[in-house]
């Protein structure tokens, strides 16, 4: 096959563009830092990218989700922690009260303290996140307490039961028992409310006995029974606690959890890494080579071309 000048010129152009098109890629991948920047430039590449993205985006979605998870479970501790202590309080009362030595000005206070505990208690039976009561099951917007519920006879159908807390016999408040569950890691869900309603309900009728009892003794009535006073609040207490071991479990689960997620972030990130970003040494050196076969391309172009009628009349 003869080969022409033309020919040779076009192969000349030919491979001076190629050249320029892989220092064009050389150069874009140290300004950007990455290994391609479409994805026809290594599909395997874009489409692991998509993959570990994909991963990568869970994983910080379960992290959001654990933070959701521990305003939960740390507000319901907290709010436990406080009825504890007004438990003990009231234990205290109780015990003071059943000294046979007290004036009725003294249950009158005594009565007077029990009162504030037990609207602290409903206060607390109230704690929400964010917008959400937090002890009311899945009716997250119903507050488990009401103080302007609180009669001496609701009727059947009423939602709240005579101390104010929502009544799990009632139709309307179908889900106060259920279970909040949020997922957090692939298939993984966990319960981040407390039944809150057998607990604060147990306690409310235990503060109604109590009130009624230091009312009867201040009206002259009759001596409330005192020991069986103390043995509800001791059970109400014992509920607390129960409670708030279930919490603490289900925190330390969280903990490993926790750190199950950032181990699994710190291993997609360094997958994505290794699939994507460039290393630099090696972009480098490969511009340079690319650089020195380019300046040789010139070289020998140069020579290629056919000279010009002025070159010869020289």
């Amino acid at each position: 096959m003869r080969v022409t000048q033309s020919m040779l010129s076009s192969n000349m152009l030919r491979n001076l563009s190629g050249s320029y098109s892989k220092m064009g890629v050389l150069q874009e991948q140290l300004n950007t830092g990455k290994k391609i920047s479409r994805p026809s430039q290594d599909p395997v590449i874009a489409m692991k990218g998509i993959g570990y993205r994909s991963d990568l985006n869970r994983v910080e979605q379960f992290e959001r989700n654990l933070g959701e998870v521990n305003n939960w479970l740390d507000s319901s501790d907290d709010a436990l922690d406080k009825v504890g202590l007004a438990m003990h309080r009231v234990r205290e009362l109780i015990i003071d009260a059943n000294n046979d030595t007290k004036t009725p000005e003294d249950r009158d206070n005594i009565a007077k303290e029990i009162e504030q505990i037990r609207l602290q208690i409903g206060d607390l039976a109230n704690t929400k996140v964010g917008d959400k009561f937090i002890f009311s099951g899945t009716k997250t917007l119903s507050p488990l307490y009401d103080e302007s519920k609180i009669v001496s006879a609701p009727p059947a159908t009423a939602p709240y039961d005579i101390n104010g807390f929502l009544d799990p016999n009632n139709l309307t408040n179908t889900g106060i028992e259920e279970e909040v569950i949020i997922e957090i890691n692939a298939s993984v869900e966990l319960k981040v409310n407390t039944n809150g309603v057998n607990i604060f309900s147990e306690i409310g009728n235990m503060m109604r006995e109590l009130q009624s009892a230091l009312e009867n003794e201040k009206n002259n009535v009759g001596k409330g029974d005192y020991d069986k006073l103390l043995g509800d609040t001791d059970d109400c207490t014992d509920l607390v606690l129960t409670a708030r071991s279930d919490i603490g479990a289900r925190q330390n689960r969280v903990e490993m959890m926790e750190n199950r997620l950032s181990s699994q972030n710190l291993i997609v990130t360094k997958q994505m890494s290794d699939n994507e970003d460039v290393e630099y040494e090696e972009a480098i050196t490969n511009l340079i080579t690319q650089e020195s076969i380019h300046r040789a391309g010139l070289a020998v172009g140069s020579r290629i071309i056919q000279p010009s009628l002025v070159d010869f009349l020289r």
